[in-house]
C-alpha cells in the first residue's frame, strides 16, 4: 500500500494549504506584538536570608549561641547548595542557597520547611534574642529606577510626595511593584541629662512613665442607652511636637514642662538608614518592577507619560531623575539583535538566490517570515518572551531554519529539471528527504537537549535557547513538507527554459554569464545552471551532475575513497593536534555585559561607622563631578543598589559599606572610566577598599577569583587565608586582593566591680540599659500623625553621646533615685575584638578575593595561582579545607549540569538514528563524525583569539547534531542508491556528488548567517565556534565519510568494474 504523502496532498489542495499560509502568518504577526520583552530571561534567585538579631552579643556569641544552632537545624534539610552566614555585634544573617538542581516549583515547599525547622528552635536561642526573620524576595528586578531630589526639601517632604508619585505610579498598567529606596525614619527626640534630673529629683524612670501614659491609646468604654451606644473618648494625646515641649512633669512639690529640662526636636534617625543620593544630592529611590511576562518597552512609554505628568505637579525646587532605565537597554539590545537577524537574513536569501537562482530562491526566501511567523506563534503560546537568550537563538535558529527549504526546493528542482512533472517532482522529494530531514532536524534539535536538561541556575538562564531552536527546526520541517511544495509549484521556473530577457531573472542570469566568463577558472561556481533537454522524459531531460564542477568533485570523491586509510588517517590526526591545542584556548563562564553603568564598591574597615563610610562617598562623589565619560552617578551609602538589572550581585546592608552606579555615555567612555578608577582614583583612596566591576552576563559571580579557606580555629583559619593571599598576589593578572574579614573591631569593655555596684544598687543589666538610652535612645512612645507613626526616644545630651573621653563621668542612676558617675562602679578598657565571622556549611570561612587586571580570563588565571597552593594545600590540617571559587566553581556547576543531560542527549540521538538508518553499524558510522567539528572550532577559536565560555560550550554541543544532520542525509542517500541496484561503489560516489549542493548550501546558510551574530558579546564565542565547525565538519562529511564509509563496509572498487561488466 501507497504511504500518504503529505506534499502530494498540498498540491492537491492549494487552496487549504493557502489559507493555512496566511492564517499562520497573521497569527505570527499577532503573537509577535504580544510576546513579552526584557533584558534577560526569568531567573529565580534560590536563596532565603534568615535574620536574627540579639542585642549586646559579641559578634563571637552571636555566632556560637544563635548563627551555629540555625545552621546545624538547616543542614537536616539536605536541599542546600552552601549554607553561608556572618555573625556581627548584635546580629546573625545565614543565607540559605538551595540545591542549583533544585526546579522552581519545588522551592515554596523548601522555604516552607526553612521556616518551620528554623521555628521549631526559636525556644532554644538565647534570652533576648529577636526573630528569626525570613526574607526570600531576591529575584524582583526594580529596571525603573527613579530619584526624587530636591534642595531645602527635609526627607520628611520627600517622602511625602514620593509616596504620592508610588501611588500614581501603582496605577500604571504591567507594574507589579514598588519599593522606597533611601528612607529615613522620623524620631522625636527628648534629650536630657541625667545630672539635671537628679538635681531636680525627678527619676528618669518618672519621665518615661508619664511620657508612654499621656500617650497612650486606652479605651474608655460606653454608656448603652435605649436607643444608642455612647462612645466616650479621653483626650490627652499628643497633637504636636509642642505638646510634648508643654507636657507637665512633677519634680517634688512642684511641676516644671518638659521643654524647660529637655530638648525636645522632630528629627531622623540617629544614627542615619541606608541612605540614597543622586549626583551628590540626598535622594529617595523610587523603584519600579515589571509584572512576569509583561513588556518592558510597554511599560516603559508608559511610565515616561505618567512622570512626566507627575513632574508638572511638583513644587518648584523637586526634580524626579530617571537612575535606572532597563527599556532604553532593551530597546538597545533587542533593537541590535533585530539589526542582526535582519542581516542574518539578507545573508541567507543571497545565499539562496545566488546558488538556486531566483525563482527558486525566492520560494526559501518567502519561506523563512512564514517560519518565523510559525515560530512566534508558538513562543506565544507558550509564553516564551524576548530577551537577550531568545533573540539570540532566532538568529541562531536561522541559519538552520532554512535547511529543510532548501534541501526540498533543491530537490523538486533538481527533478524538474531532470523531466519530473511539478507534482511528481513534489511527491518525490518528499519520499526520499521528508523522513532523512526529520530525523536530522530532531538530531540537530537534540544537540540542544542537555540545555533543556541542566538542572542549575545557568542551565535555567539559558533554557530558551533549547526552546527557541527546536521550536524553529520542527515548523521549518512542517513548512518544508506542506508549505514549499506549493510555493515550488508556484514559484519555480519552466524547467530546460530560457528566463525572458527583459525579466529580473534574464538579467541575473546574463550577469552570472559574464562572470563565468571573465573568471573562467570559477565557472563551475559562477555560471547560471546549463539549459537544454526538452524531452518530458528521463532520456531527453538535462542532467546537471555533469558539468564540470561536478566531474571534477566526482573525481576528488573517488580519490578519497581510493585513498581511503590515508584520509582517515590525516583526520584522525588532526582532530587529536585539535584537542592538544584546546588547552590553549582562553577560558570564561559569561562574557561581561555591554550595558554602560559601572558598579564601584566602596568597603571601610569592618567596625567602620555610618558616618565615616558617608563621608568617603562624599569624597568620591566629588572626583566623579568633574568627568565628562560621566552621565550620571547614583551611591547607596550603607547598602547596594536594588536590583536594576537581573544579574546583578546584590550586596546586604553594612554600615562600612557603599555602592555606585556609575553610567557612562558609550562603552568608549564606560573603559577610559574603568581605567580612570582602578588606576588614579584607587590610588586616592589607600585607607578603604575600592572595587570597580563592569556589569555581568549570567548568573552572578562576585569576584571572579575567589579561594575559601576553611576550619574549626579562626585564628588557624585566618593564618592560612594570609598565606594563600601572599600567593594570589605573586600573579601579575590579578588586583585589589583581599580578604572578606580580617581587621578586629574597636570595643570599649566596662568591668564592673560587682561589689561596689552592689552597694551602690547598680547591677549589669541596668547599667547597660542606661547607657544604651542614653547613647542610642530608649523607645518611651509613639507620636501619631495622620498615617504616620513617629517613635518617642529618650537620650542623652549631644556631647555625652559624641565624646568617648566623656563616658565615665556619665551619671547613672542608682535604686535609690541618685546618680554615681559610670567610672565608680566599672573601669574602662580598650580592647579589639572580632567585627565579623564569617561561617559556610557551619565552618569559619575566610575567602581570599581578587579582580583580574589585565585581558586573561578567570579561569586561566586561576589555574595559574592554583599550582601554587599546592605546598598550603599539603600542609592543611585535618579538617581543614582550600576550595576554589568564584569564576571556576560557577562554571563547572553549570558545566556538570550540561554534563548530566549527555546520557539523555546520547539515547535520544541513537534512538533517532536506529529508526532512520535500521542498522547499528550505519549508526555508529553517524556518531563517529559527531566530535570532527572540533577541528574547526579549536581552529577558529584561536585564530581569532576567542575564549571559550559556557555559551561556546553549548554551541560546540549543538554543532554535533548539526554535523550528524548532514551524515543522516548522505548515509540515507547512499542506501536508497544501493536499494535501488546501484553498486555500493558507485553508490558511494554519486550519493555525494548528488548530496553536494543541500549540503553545502545549508552548510553555507548557517555558516555565513552565524557572521553578523559573531559581532555580539554573549553569542559572538558560540557563533565563532560554529562557523568553524560547520566549515571543517562540511568538509569531512563530503570528503572523510565517504571514505569511512567504504573502509567502514570494505566497499572495493573491482564491485564498480564488475557492476559495469
Amino acid at each position: 500500500m501507497r504511504r500518504f504523502n503529505l506534499s502530494e496532498w498540498a498540491l492537491a489542495n492549494r487552496p487549504l494549504v493557502l489559507y493555512m499560509m496566511l492564517v499562520l502568518a497573521i497569527i505570527g504577526v499577532w503573537s509577535y506584538r504580544g510576546l513579552g520583552q526584557s533584558e534577560d530571561p526569568p531567573f529565580t534567585f534560590k536563596a532565603m536570608v534568615v535574620r536574627t538579631v540579639w542585642p549586646g552579643a559579641t559578634a563571637e556569641e552571636v555566632a556560637r549561641e544563635v548563627t551555629d544552632r540555625i545552621e546545624k537545624k538547616l543542614l537536616e534539610t539536605g536541599d542546600y547548595e552552601r549554607i553561608t552566614s556572618y555573625s556581627r555585634p548584635g546580629e546573625s544573617q545565614v543565607i540559605f542557597v538551595a540545591r542549583d538542581s533544585m526546579h522552581n516549583d519545588e522551592l515554596p515547599a523548601l522555604w516552607y520547611q526553612v521556616r518551620k525547622k528554623v521555628g521549631d528552635i526559636r525556644h532554644t536561642l538565647p534570652q533576648g534574642a529577636v526573630g528569626p526573620f525570613f526574607n526570600d524576595e531576591f529575584g524582583d528586578t526594580f529596571g525603573n529606577i527613579y530619584a526624587l531630589t530636591g534642595k531645602g526639601f527635609d526627607y520628611a517632604l520627600k517622602k511625602d510626595y514620593a509616596e504620592r508619585i508610588e501611588l500614581q505610579l501603582q496605577r500604571v498598567p504591567n507594574v507589579a511593584k514598588i519599593e522606597l529606596v533611601g528612607l529615613q525614619d522620623e524620631k522625636v527626640w527628648i534629650e536630657l541629662s541625667n545630672t539635671k534630673l537628679a538635681t531636680l529629683g525627678i527619676p528618669l524612670s518618672a519621665v518615661q512613665q508619664a511620657l508612654a501614659e499621656q500617650n497612650a491609646v486606652t479605651p474608655a468604654g460606653f454608656f448603652e442607652t435605649p436607643t444608642d451606644r455612647v462612645q466616650l473618648r479621653v483626650t490627652g494625646a499628643f497633637k504636636s511636637v509642642d505638646d510634648i515641649r508643654a507636657f507637665p512633669i512633677r519634680a517634688g512639690d512642684r511641676t516644671v514642662r518638659l521643654g524647660d529640662i529637655a530638648t525636645v526636636e522632630r528629627g531622623f534617625a540617629d544614627p542615619a538608614a541606608p541612605r540614597m543620593r543622586f549626583m551628590g544630592e540626598d535622594a529617595i529611590g523610587i523603584a519600579v518592577s515589571m509584572k512576569p511576562g509583561g513588556d518592558i518597552l510597554k511599560l516603559g512609554e508608559a511610565l515616561d507619560a505618567e512622570t512626566a505628568r507627575l513632574e508638572k505637579t511638583l513644587p518648584l525646587g523637586l526634580e524626579l531623575h530617571r537612575v535606572a532605565d532597563q527599556p532604553a537597554a532593551v530597546r538597545d539590545s533587542v533593537g541590535e539583535f533585530v539589526r542582526v537577524l535582519a542581516e542574518a537574513v539578507i545573508i541567507v536569501l543571497l545565499v539562496s538566490f545566488f546558488s538556486l537562482g531566483l525563482r527558486t530562491g525566492l520560494v526559501v526566501a518567502v519561506s523563512i517570515p512564514l517560519v518565523l511567523a510559525m515560530t512566534f506563534a508558538v513562543m506565544h503560546y507558550f509564553g516564551i518572551g524576548l530577551h537577550k537568550i531568545s533573540l539570540g537563538a532566532l538568529v541562531l535558529a536561522l541559519g538552520l531554519l532554512v535547511d529543510d527549504a532548501i534541501i526540498a526546493v533543491e530537490m523538486m528542482a533538481i527533478k524538474m529539471e531532470q523531466g519530473y512533472s511539478r507534482l511528481r517532482a513534489a511527491a518525490f522529494a518528499y519520499e526520499t528527504t521528508a523522513f532523512p530531514m526529520l530525523t536530522g532536524t530532531l538530531v540537530t534539535a537534540a544537540g540542544f537537549l542537555p540545555i533543556a536538561t541542566a538542572a542549575s541556575s545557568t542551565g535555567e538562564y539559558t533554557r530558551s535557547l533549547f526552546q527557541v531552536v527546536t521550536i524553529a527546526l520542527i515548523v521549518s520541517w512542517v513548512a518544508a513538507v506542506l508549505f514549499i511544495p506549493y510555493l515550488g509549484d508556484r514559484m519555480l521556473p519552466e524547467p530546460n527554459a530560457l528566463p525572458k530577457p527583459g525579466s529580473l531573472e534574464g538579467r541575473l542570469r546574463r550577469v552570472r554569464e559574464r562572470l563565468a566568463d571573465r573568471w573562467p577558472q570559477y565557472a563551475g561556481v559562477l555560471a547560471p545552471p546549463a539549459v537544454g533537454g526538452h524531452g518530458h522524459g528521463h532520456e531527453g531531460a538535462h542532467d546537471p551532475y555533469r558539468s564540470g564542477f561536478y566531474r571534477r568533485f566526482r573525481e576528488m570523491v573517488r580519490w578519497c575513497i581510493q585513498h581511503r586509510w590515508l584520509v582517515i588517517f590525516a583526520t584522525v590526526v588532526a582532530f587529536v593536534v585539535s584537542i592538544a591545542l584546546f588547552r590553549f584556548i582562553p577560558q570564561q563562564f559569561f562574557p561581561a555585559s555591554t550595558r554602560l553603568e559601572l558598579m564601584v564598591d566602596i568597603e571601610l574597615a569592618e567596625g567602620s561607622s555610618l558616618k565615616a563610610t558617608d563621608a568617603a562617598a562624599k569624597r568620591f562623589e566629588a572626583m566623579l563631578a568633574g568627568r565628562k565619560e560621566v552621565e550620571n552617578y547614583v551611591a547607596y551609602v550603607g547598602t547596594g543598589s536594588p536590583r536594576f538589572y537581573l544579574p546583578l550581585d546584590q550586596q546586604l546592608p553594612q554600615k562600612h559599606f557603599a555602592q555606585f552606579v556609575v553610567r557612562t555615555r558609550d562603552v568608549e567612555a564606560r573603559e577610559r572610566m574603568r581605567g580612570w578608577l582602578m588606576g588614579e582614583a584607587r590610588a586616592r583612596f589607600p585607607e578603604l577598599q575600592l572595587r570597580v566591576t563592569r556589569l555581568e552576563n549570567g548568573p552572578p559571580v562576585g569576584y571572579p577569583v575567589q579561594f575559601r579557606v576553611s576550619g574549626e580555629h579562626i585564628e588557624r583559619v585566618r593564618e592560612l587565608a594570609y598565606q594563600v593571599m601572599a600567593k594570589v598576589r605573586e600573579n601579575p593578572n590579578v588586583i585589589n586582593v583581599n580578604v572578606d574579614w580580617d581587621e578586629p573591631s574597636k570595643v570599649v569593655r566596662l568591668v564592673v566591680d560587682q561589689e561596689r555596684a552592689r552597694a551602690l544598687g547598680v547591677s549589669t543589666q541596668h547599667l547597660a540599659s542606661f547607657l544604651s538610652s542614653a547613647l542610642s535612645g530608649l523607645p518611651v512612645s509613639t507620636y501619631r500623625e495622620d498615617n504616620e507613626l513617629i517613635d518617642i526616644l529618650l537620650r542623652g545630651p549631644e556631647d555625652e553621646r559624641v565624646r568617648l573621653d566623656l563616658l565615665g563621668s556619665l551619671a547613672v542612676p542608682t535604686a535609690s533615685g541618685k546618680t554615681v558617675p559610670v567610672m565608680q562602679v566599672a573601669r574602662l578598657e580598650s580592647v579589639f575584638e572580632e567585627g565579623v565571622v564569617w561561617h559556610r556549611n557551619r565552618l569559619p570561612t575566610v575567602t581570599v578575593r581578587a579582580d583580574i587586571a589585565t585581558e586573561v580570563t578567570a579561569p586561566t588565571v586561576i589555574g595559574q595561582i592554583d599550582p601554587t597552593l599546592a605546598e598550603i594545600r599539603a600542609s592543611l590540617p585535618e579538617g581543614y579545607l582550600l576550595d576554589v571559587g568564584g569564576t571556576v566553581e560557577n562554571s563547572a556547576r553549570g558545566q556538570n549540569s550540561i554534563k548530566a543531560g549527555m546520557p539523555l542527549f546520547l539515547l535520544v540521538v541513537v534512538t533517532l538514528l536506529m529508526l532512520q538508518l535500521r542498522s547499528l553499524p550505519r549508526v555508529l558510522l553517524v556518531l563517529s563524525t559527531a566530535p570532527l567539528g572540533l577541528i574547526g572550532v579549536v581552529l577558529f577559536l584561536l585564530v581569532f583569539r576567542v575564549p571559550f565560555g559556557f555559551v561556546a560550550m553549548l554551541g560546540v554541543i549543538a554543532l554535533s547534531g548539526m554535523i550528524m544532520r548532514n551524515s543522516i542525509i548522505l548515509i540515507d542517500q547512499i542506501e536508497q542508491d544501493i536499494a535501488s541496484g546501484h553498486d555500493r561503489w558507485t553508490a558511494i560516489i554519486e550519493s555525494t556528488v548528488r548530496r553536494f549542493r543541500p549540503i553545502v548550501l545549508t552548510a553555507l546558510a548557517a555558516i555565513l548567517a552565524m557572521i553578523p551574530l559573531s559581532r555580539s558579546v554573549f553569542f559572538g564565542p558560540m557563533a565563532v565556534a560554529i562557523m568553524g565547525g560547520l566549515i571543517v565538519a562540511t568538509a569531512l562529511t563530503l570528503l572523510f565519510l565517504p571514505a569511512l564509509y567504504a573502509a567502514w563496509f570494505r566497499v572495493r572498487p573491482e564491485e564498480a568494474r564488475g557492476a559495469a561488466r
